[in-house]
């Protein structure tokens, strides 16, 4: 599973919940405090001590019907595509700026010339390591910390961070954009789970379809780079819960409440450690996340998504936990990969395809 660049200012930590890119708690308990208005404040959650983990369900009956390989793949959206990619970089728009920063998996050449690769307005240097620090280099003049940019109608802020990403992961597009029509469809308000929701661009797509979005995230400051982007739409209306809190404690209380939730969309990292010493291992904690995950979906549930960056494993090793997981559900497990096409200049000239993550996706049918 990726392991992505941690956010701004963040230590190398991570709790239960394997926020290793994001987890800055304090180690203690906020006190107790009344719940504002939804889309209004963070709401911190607040309980009596929860076990940290339970026993694995006993699942009988049959297990979904299986899609697989599935390739969910996305040529750019919005203010993002992939110009160009090659021997271990990317070229990359970003709203008014072409960027270019690592890529180990992009182990070709090239395909434009060298003097558009020279043409950019940042270039990440530093450790090449996806945890890695480095810094950022303007060739042409310097620029802000921030910048707009758009995705599905979505305003947020994009950001030069000291760990290489901007702020957004826009090959997740292709989960939002399927989110995006179920909300719409369904004819209901639907509950979305967002785990690990990071930047909140995810929330914020599923609240303007209409859906009463729970956004969960262990840093205070990915939750506060969220309510920027929620306010920079103008969407302090929308029916959103900011959680700062660890997203394992988190859905073990909503199972202990009987709460539901119509989609879930969870996006763990490969390994963390918290600040008490607790230890997140995606092999290890991955199984019990998801079966809590599936005690939580309500009966009439459009989906469980799950995505896996830097795993040295097959796609099939989650599609199979995945099915496991949903035995007697019903439905299929659909699982793969999730890849970006390259676009050209023009963001429409179809090139190759880079590789970005695996997926698993259960849905009622």
């Amino acid at each position: 599973m990726k392991q992505r660049e941690r956010r701004p200012g963040q230590k190398k930590t991570a709790g239960p919940s394997g926020e290793s890119r994001r987890d800055d708690r304090a180690g203690r308990p906020p006190k107790p405090a009344a719940r504002p208005a939804a889309g209004r404040e963070t709401v911190r959650e607040t309980a009596a001590p929860a076990p940290v983990s339970r026993p694995l369900m006993t699942r009988t009956g049959e297990r979904p019907i299986e899609r697989v390989p599935v390739i969910l793949e996305s040529l750019g959206a919005g203010d993002f595509h992939l110009i160009d990619s090659g021997n271990g970089q990317k070229l990359e728009q970003y709203g008014p700026y072409r960027i270019i920063r690592p890529e180990a998996q992009a182990l070709w050449r090239p395909s434009l010339a060298p003097q558009i690769w020279e043409k950019v307005d940042a270039v990440f240097t530093g450790d090449t390591d996806e945890e890695g620090t480095g810094r950022w280099r303007f060739p042409r003049e310097a620029l802000g910390e921030t910048w707009p940019l758009n995705l599905l109608g979505v305003d947020f802020l994009g950001r030069f961070t000291s760990f290489r990403h901007v702020g957004v992961f826009p090959e997740q597009i292709v989960h939002w954009s399927w989110m995006k029509d179920q909300v719409e469809q369904a004819g209901r308000p639907l509950k979305v789970l967002n785990l690990f929701g990071y930047t909140g661009v995810a929330s914020l797509v599923a609240a303007a379809a209409g859906a009463e979005v729970t956004h969960v995230d262990a840093s205070k400051k990915a939750i506060g780079w969220a309510r920027e982007n929620q306010a920079l739409g103008r969407m302090e209306k929308l029916p959103i819960r900011w959680i700062c809190e660890d997203a394992m404690k988190f859905i073990l209380r909503e199972e202990r409440r009987g709460s539901q939730y119509d989609i879930i969309l969870t996006d763990p990292p490969k390994f963390g450690r918290g600040p008490n010493g607790e230890v997140w291992h995606l092999f290890e904690h991955l199984p019990l996340m998801l079966d809590i995950c599936r005690e939580i979906l309500s009966p009439k549930a459009a989906g469980l998504v799950l995505t896996a960056y830097s795993i040295r494993a097959s796609f099939y090793s989650i599609h199979e936990l995945m099915r496991e997981t949903m035995r007697g559900a019903g439905g299929a497990v659909e699982s793969g990969e999730l890849v970006i096409r390259e676009a050209g200049t023009d963001g429409r000239t179809a090139g190759r395809a880079l590789s970005t993550s695996l997926f698993s996706r259960w849905v009622p049918q």
